[in-house]
C-alpha cells in the first residue's frame, strides 16, 4: 500500500515516514503543497495524509484540487486546528477525517489501517431508484451514475445497508467516521445535504427521512 504524506516539517515528515515504512508501507513525501498535487495526481496512491498549513498551497486547497479529479483516495487531516468550524471545513473540502496535532503514531496507525481493511460485503445495494456498485464505487440513480465524495459515498452506503432501521446520529458517527469520542454530530447535516441534492431526493421522493432529534432512516417508497 503507498501513501503521500504532504507535510512542510521536515521532522514530522521524516517520523512518519520512518514509522510507516516500518509498518510495510510504501511512503511518499511532499514538503509543500504544489508538491502534494503534482504528486497526488501523477502517482496513484491509496491514502493521503495531508497537512492544513502548508507553503504555497494550502491543506485545503490541496484537497480541493485532488477531490476535482479523484474522489476516491482517503484523506486524512493532520491539524491542531480543533474548532467545529474547521473541522466541517476540511469535510466540505473532501476529506475523509482528520487527526488533531500532537498525535501518537500508535493512534495515526490505527487511523491509517481502518481505511486499508476490505469490504467484503455484497456488491449491489438498491434504494428506490439508486444503486450502488460496491466493487466499481458506483452510484446511479435511474442508471445515471451520481458522483459522490468517498465520505459521502460511505454514508449512503451505510444509510442503505441498514434500510427500514433508524440510524442514530452516535451511530453514524461511531460506524461511519470511526469517531468513538464526544462530537459534534452537525457535520452529517452536510453531508446528508449534499447527497440529497446530487441524487434529488425530493418530498415526493423521499429516500431517506431525517428523524428529529434522533438520526435518519432509508425506506424504500411504498
Amino acid at each position: 500500500m503507498k501513501i503521500l504524506v504532504i507535510e512542510d516539517e521536515i521532522g514530522i515528515s521524516n517520523f512518519l515516514k520512518q514509522g510507516l515504512e516500518e509498518e510495510g508501507y510504501e511512503v511518499l513525501t511532499a514538503l509543500n503543497g504544489q508538491l502534494g498535487i503534482d504528486l497526488a495526481l501523477s502517482v496513484e496512491v491509496d491514502l493521503i495524509l495531508l497537512d492544513w498549513m502548508l507553503p504555497k498551497v494550502t491543506g485545503i486547497d490541496v484537497c480541493k484540487t485532488i477531490r476535482k479529479t479523484n474522489q476516491e483516495v482517503p484523506i486524512l487531516f493532520l491539524t491542531a486546528k480543533d474548532t467545529v468550524q474547521e473541522t466541517i471545513e476540511g469535510l466540505k473540502a473532501g476529506a475523509n477525517d482528520y487527526i488533531k496535532k500532537p498525535f501518537s503514531f500508535e493512534e495515526l496507525l490505527e487511523r491509517v489501517k481502518i481505511y486499508f481493511r476490505k469490504n467484503t460485503t455484497i456488491d449491489i445495494l438498491t434504494l428506490g431508484n439508486i444503486q450502488i456498485n460496491l466493487l466499481k464505487y458506483q452510484v446511479l440513480v435511474d442508471n445515471k451514475e451520481i458522483s459522490l465524495t468517498q465520505r459521502e459515498f460511505e454514508l449512503l452506503t451505510y444509510l442503505i445497508k441498514n434500510k427500514g432501521k433508524v440510524c442514530t446520529r452516535n451511530q453514524i458517527i461511531e460506524d461511519v467516521w470511526n469517531i468513538h469520542f464526544e462530537y459534534d454530530t452537525s457535520v452529517i447535516d452536510v453531508f446528508m445535504n449534499a447527497i440529497r441534492k446530487k441524487l434529488n431526493l425530493t418530498k415526493e421522493n423521499d429516500l431517506i427521512k431525517t428523524i428529529r432529534g434522533v438520526g435518519y432512516i432509508a425506506n424504500d417508497l411504498n
